[in-house]
Formats: structure tokens, sequence, C-alpha cells
């Protein structure tokens, strides 16, 4: 653009170019510089509602927990933090594998961690961005577009879990 601006000045200084020319050229050139500032501004990716840190854990639906809660140390290595005939909560690494008994298996949720989680504050924020959330206790879960449940959540602090 400067090129262009220094171009339009030396036309003019060398005679090439009115004073009205020069100035109707440099209105033309700040004008579509503006476009340009607009369009990008449109195009640009919005800040996210939160950002996520990592997937925190996975909650799924079982048939047998003991069936499933065995095939999970075996092939994968997880480990047991929490057990019960209802549920179990098994170790991956820095996350989770949470096993619910249900009639048949699927997927209960999926949860992300993000920083300085609140509920309260949370619940505001997706309420704002348009989507639905529902609080359980200290937990905040919404809807994905197509019906997934999803969870928002601190980082596992495993301590509170022995």
């Amino acid at each position: 653009m400067f090129e262009n601006i220094g171009g339009l000045v030396e036309s003019f200084e060398n005679g090439r170019l009115t004073r009205r020319q020069l100035i109707g050229q440099l209105g033309a050139l700040m004008a579509a510089a503006a476009g340009v500032r607009e369009a990008s501004a449109a195009t640009e990716t919005p800040k996210p509602t939160f950002q996520t840190l990592g997937l925190n854990h996975l909650a799924i639906r079982v048939t047998d927990v003991a069936r499933s809660r065995d095939w999970y140390v075996k092939h994968l290595g997880l480990t047991v933090v929490r057990d019960g005939r209802a549920n179990c909560f098994m170790r991956c690494g820095d996350d989770f594998l949470a096993l619910f008994r249900s009639g048949e298996a699927s997927m209960d949720h999926y949860c992300y961690t993000i920083e300085d989680y609140e509920p309260d504050r949370v619940v505001k924020r997706l309420t704002a961005a348009g989507l639905k959330p529902e609080r359980h206790e200290n937990r905040v879960y919404f809807p994905d577009p197509d019906g997934l449940t999803v969870q928002l959540s601190a980082e596992n602090d495993w301590k509170d879990w022995q």
C-alpha cells in the first residue's frame, strides 16, 4: 500500500496527476484498505466459550461392570480407583474411564478439563453462548449438536480419590 501511495505522490509531483486526482486515488486506496480490514475481521475465528486443556474422562454404560472392569485392566492396563456394583472408576494416566451399569452398552458422557472451573461461572457462560447447561451438584453437563452429553470439569485431583 505504501508503494502505491509513493507512486501516486511521485506522479503528482511530476505533474502526471492533478491535486484532485491525487486526493481521489488516495481516498480509493484508503477505502480499499478499510474494506480488507473489515473482511478479515469478519472471517477471524471467534474466541471460544472455553479453552479445553484436554479430555478429562469418558463415561460409558456397560451391561456387566465387573466384566468390563476386568477387560480394561487386562487389555489396556487401566487401574481401579473406585469400584462398586453399579459403577467403577478406572485411572488412565491423568484421566479416567467411568463404567456405569446399564441395560445396554452406550456412551453416557465425555468430559473436558478447563482452567479455573467454577460451576456457577460455567453455567452462566454456557447459557450466554446459547447452550442449555444442567448442573448436578458441582458437575455441569450440556448437549452437543447431536445430543451427546458433554461435561466440563477441573483437572483431576487424584489425592481426593483415595
